[in-house]
């Protein structure tokens, strides 16, 4: 122990302790803490977005840096075990021995429930297949009244009903109704009608009245249906929704009718 014998002593043996306590936390926080953290000594995150999984791992070895797989997505697209997303950002200063988390493109895409398509436009198809992450394939249009409406969805030939599993990212191939219907019956034969009455004939059976020519030489009463195409010939056929041009004699002026 030291032996004070005077007031100055005293003094002398504090400023002693003092210097030593002033030593010790400079060497603590100015030599051996920064050695111990590699205070000041940073690295440069690199690029490994893009990159296959093996690959980044090796680059980010050397670098003395670690990651680590938060998420993972499947992308149609891009490889497998492609690097998707990384945090930090490249470029972003990181210390020795970091993590880098990252996401990354699975093998094998998850199996996902089919949305219903059917019944809707093929519009309102495109926009439901890409919220599921499906792709549109090939559109085939079918005999159907409704028109531009989906009837049936395929993925590799197989018809998938709603619910059914499919791979996320699947191509799905449409049938769609191309508004005529495939039943056919004998085209009606309305020569020799009023218009307005062969008109109400021809939607009465499901088909429409397309382009009226008028005919003011005709010998006919005025507004009666002289000529009609298709013709109502033996055998002819016709479909539900198709046309009827109908020629009627006298003025369209007089008849006022489009």
């Amino acid at each position: 122990m030291f032996k004070v014998n005077s007031f100055v002593d005293v003094l002398k043996h504090l400023a002693v302790m003092a210097v030593i306590v002033a030593a010790l936390i400079f060497g603590f926080f100015y030599l051996y803490l920064p050695s111990a953290t590699n205070h000041g000594e940073t690295i440069s995150v690199p690029k490994i977005t893009g990159m296959q999984l093996t690959d980044a791992e090796e680059l980010l070895d050397e670098q003395s840096l670690r990651y680590y797989i938060n998420d993972s997505t499947y992308k149609p697209d891009q490889k497998p075990f492609e690097i998707l997303t990384q945090d930090p950002a490249p470029g972003a200063k990181v210390k020795e021995d970091r993590k880098i988390y990252i996401s990354i493109n699975m093998k094998n895409p998850p199996m996902i429930k089919m949305p219903k398509l059917i019944d809707g436009s093929v519009k309102n198809a495109e926009l439901i297949l890409k919220s599921y992450d499906l792709r549109k394939g090939k559109i085939t249009y079918v005999p159907d009244l409704q028109q531009n409406a989906v009837l049936k969805q395929f993925v590799n030939g197989r018809e998938i009903k709603p619910g059914d599993m499919v791979p996320k990212g699947a191509v799905v191939d449409l049938h769609v109704g191309d508004g005529l219907g495939n039943t056919e019956f004998e085209v009606p034969n309305v020569v020799g009608m009023p218009v307005d009455e062969a008109s109400i004939l021809l939607a009465g059976q499901g088909l429409q009245v397309g382009n009226i020519f008028y005919d003011p030489s005709s010998t006919e009463p005025t507004g009666t249906v002289v000529k009609q195409r298709p013709f109502a010939e033996v055998n002819a056929k016709i479909r539900v929704g198709e046309l009827v041009d109908l020629w009627v004699s006298g003025q369209e002026s007089v008849q006022g009718i489009e």
